[in-house]
């Protein structure tokens, strides 16, 4: 499969000053007609306290985009961004964080600045502020409902599962997401990592345990299997990949599990990429039948991939480069695309365009030569 990019690489959310670490986007079409995309904002760095739920809308395909909005802003760092659209006008944003102990543990690491000192301080003054009952009352894999396109939202409320991009609507309605075990501590044990299936009932807040996909061995050893997404094929089969990954022999790629009968059962998952290929993936289904994985892809250089099934997931191209337009650093990807009107792809991702500034939420245009 070959592809056509439409124009360069162009910056969607960005900050000046202290607060300028943007990362790990989500996009969808709302039932509105307009095109939503979230991530976690105004940040430090990869690791702070600081992250909110920043969202921008774009009313002419991507063109343009109104100010950032915080959708979501507790006391702890709210970590990704997932968008899910259903129903007449529905629309759902997902997000995690960890605890204050697992954050006061991270600071110690430098953030590669010279001005880590005072970053430090200011982080560490701002958790030894946030008291237990708080903690307690944020402290999940959460969730958000807006019955109205996203003017309004409703509650926070507690997954026992998280996932980058979120849950998915089904072609019957229901809402069903795949996602990791959450763990407050971003802990690796047998609790933790598992991938488990939920639908959810959004006008009552529930979740409802439907379903759950092997472990992955490398080995004879398990591996960390996380970050899922799926989507529902025309025939109705759900197709998920999963991120795997273990860092001592450097495994970082996708796996592959389908489903059959709406969640409720899953295949043994396969590897799709090579041993370091990349991940995690976004997946969707062009108007042209073609299934489409994007994933981050952090070797040399790192850049936005992209792969293709013409058979529903059975096989898959070779990758191909979306964007390469990123400074040479780990700290990027999780792409997300959705498909415009006239069947272009808009892929949004994080990056760092310049290797000694922040990381930025990108977007790029792109099409399938068919």
């Amino acid at each position: 499969m070959e592809i056509e990019r439409m124009g360069k690489a162009k910056i969607v959310l960005s900050a000046t000053g202290m607060h300028d670490y943007f990362a790990w986007p989500s996009i969808v079409r709302k039932k509105d007609g307009a095109i939503a995309v979230a991530c976690s904002g105004f940040r430090i760095g990869h690791i702070c306290p600081f992250g909110k739920v920043v969202a921008t809308v774009s009313d002419d395909e991507g063109e343009h985009y109104y100010p950032p909005q915080i959708w979501q802003d507790t006391c702890l760092d709210d970590r990704d961004a997932g968008l899910c659209a259903f129903g007449q006008s529905g629309l759902i944003v997902t997000s995690f964080n960890n605890s204050l102990s697992f954050q006061r543990k991270q600071v110690k690491y430098p953030f590669g600045s010279k001005d880590y000192r005072r970053k430090r301080a200011y982080i560490l003054s701002y958790l030894n502020k946030v008291n237990r009952a708080e903690e307690e009352k944020t402290l999940g894999s959460t969730y958000i409902v807006s019955f109205d396109n996203g003017r309004t939202f409703g509650k926070i409320n507690k997954s026992p599962i998280t996932s980058p991009h979120g849950p998915i609507e089904l072609m019957d309605g229901t809402l069903l997401w795949v996602g990791r075990t959450f763990s407050e501590d971003d802990s690796f044990t047998e609790k933790t990592n598992c991938i488990h299936v939920y639908t959810i009932q959004p006008e009552r807040g529930e979740m409802t345990f439907v379903g759950q996909i092997d472990d992955v061995y490398e080995d004879g050893k398990k591996v960390l299997s996380c970050e899922p997404y799926a989507v529902q094929l025309p025939d109705g089969k759900i197709v998920c990949h999963i991120r795997v990954e273990r860092g001592g022999d450097r495994i970082f790629t996708l796996y592959q599990s389908e489903s059959a009968d709406n969640g409720r059962t899953w295949t043994k998952p396969r590897q799709i990429l090579e041993k370091t290929g990349g991940a995690p993936a976004h997946l969707m289904v062009h108007s042209s039948g073609v299934l489409i994985s994007t994933y981050g892809y952090r070797n040399d250089p790192p850049a936005v991939r992209a792969i293709f099934s013409n058979d529903g997931g059975n096989t898959w191209s070779e990758p191909v480069t979306v964007c390469s337009e990123i400074a040479p650093t780990w700290d990027m990807g999780y792409p997300a695309s959705v498909e415009l009107s006239d069947g272009t792809i808009l892929t949004v991702f994080y990056a760092h365009p310049d290797i000694n500034g922040p990381a930025n939420i990108i977007q790029q245009k792109w099409r399938l030569i068919l």
